[in-house]
């Protein structure tokens, strides 16, 4: 384990999955009801879903030297690398709101950084009972929050699902990545429900956003890095470093990083505009309270939202 190697990579992943989503959210921007036809058109389109798979390798890669709960938490940060290139990209300066949200983010994070980093001891490692009990309670979550009924209450179920069972395959990609034996049906079973989590996360987080985008963004971002940190704390050997004086200060940095993200997700909700196809066919405005998820034939991956990455969760 390096806990230095696992902070680079995992910021390098941050910046590539905020990389992506200023490209995707150009996309977007210019898209004029052509649907998925005119994505797979688009030379830029395909350059945004390099550098999203860039941040995925590198994530995977940064959980190969790190713990889950560090990695996670700093993945989080993809939602503040998004709002300077989104600001920039959009022609405008960052607002006050989204200063103070980047502020919050940074400080939380920060107070978390040296809790979670423990260069002790080997990576953690799932059982493979383990590893199927993890992925089987995270896909409980599936049809639980699908049955939600209203449309708020269950974008914001879904999006927590979708946290979950991301968070939930960037452990089982950690126990891949250090199983003692990779040619082994235990390993390649693992690390195929590992990639169907990461899938179902994404697609759940498309889901969620039919409900609007602030809300759900917010609590997706921040139930990733919790079910992980709760993998790894129960399961992974994984401890808050400084004792009961280390769990306060987490919980508190915890508190701020979260009252930052909410801050940054709100900010998302009242600046996506993108042009449509009107009736006659021109491309009218849309106003500045448009979601993105009110715009049926725009495709809103969770890069784009964070914003908006996708699977930046990749992992997770």
């Amino acid at each position: 384990m390096n806990i230095t190697v696992a902070v680079v990579l995992a910021l390098a992943s941050v910046a590539a999955y905020a990389a992506a989503a200023a490209l995707q959210h150009r996309v977007a921007a210019r898209a004029s009801g052509g649907g998925i036809r005119s994505l797979v058109t688009d030379g830029t389109w395909w350059m945004s879903t390099g550098v999203n798979l860039s941040g995925a390798l590198l994530h995977v890669a940064a959980l190969g030297f790190g713990p889950l709960t560090l990695v996670q938490c700093l993945g989080a940060l993809t939602v503040v690398a998004a709002v300077p290139l989104g600001a920039r990209a959009a022609g405008r300066r960052v607002s006050r709101i989204e200063r103070r949200g980047i502020a919050l983010t940074l400080a939380g994070f920060g107070a978390l950084l040296p809790l979670t980093a423990s260069s002790s001891g080997p990576g953690g490692v799932l059982s493979t009972p383990a590893a199927l009990g993890v992925a089987v309670t995270a896909a409980l979550f599936v049809p639980v929050a699908l049955s939600v009924r209203g449309s708020s209450p269950r974008s914001l179920t879904v999006a927590a699902a979708s946290g979950a069972t991301s968070g939930a395959g960037s452990a089982l990609t950690q126990t891949v990545l250090h199983a003692q034996r990779l040619l082994s049906w235990e390993t390649a079973a693992v690390a195929v429900v590992s990639v169907a989590l990461a899938v179902a996360g994404l697609l759940l987080s498309q889901t969620a956003y039919a409900g609007g985008l602030g809300a759900p963004l917010a609590t997706l971002t921040l139930a990733n890095p919790l079910a992980s940190a709760a993998i790894g704390l129960a399961l992974l050997g994984e401890r808050i470093q400084g004792g009961a004086a280390g769990i306060v200060l987490a919980v508190a940095g915890a508190g701020l990083a979260a009252r930052g993200v909410v801050l940054l997700a709100r900010r998302t909700e009242t600046t996506v505009a993108v042009p449509v196809a009107s009736p006659g066919g021109a491309a009218d405005r849309v106003g500045p309270d448009t979601t993105c998820a009110s715009i049926p034939h725009l495709v809103c991956s969770r890069a784009v939202t964070a914003m908006v990455p996708a699977t930046g969760d990749g992992p997770g």
